[in-house]
């Protein structure tokens, strides 16, 4: 099962779901709680300006309900062949 999770509200997940065409469920994480849990609530810069926001990260949670692999820092090019074969070595 693959969920997508943000901190942006229920609008923004709507229309980014319809813009990609994405085949799986995006959470919204009201307060960024989740994304504190796993520690991606992180301090970012931008032209120089601090602010607090999501480090864009993949987790890949196990059968067993443990977190088998982490991606940090994801850059989007390759990534999901990345994440596929990450998947596949998991399942072999």
């Amino acid at each position: 099962m693959v969920l997508g999770v943000s901190p942006d509200g229920l609008d923004s997940h709507r229309k980014f779901k319809k813009k990609y065409n994405l085949p799986y469920n995006l959470l919204v994480d009201e307060g960024h709680h989740l994304a504190d849990a796993y520690g991606i609530w992180k301090e970012k810069s931008l032209y120089g300006l601090k602010y607090m926001g999501v480090e864009r990260t993949t987790v890949i949670i196990g059968r067993d309900g443990r977190i088998a692999r982490i991606f940090p820092k994801v850059k989007i090019p390759d990534h999901v062949q990345e994440v596929e074969a990450a998947v596949r070595a998991l399942i072999d």
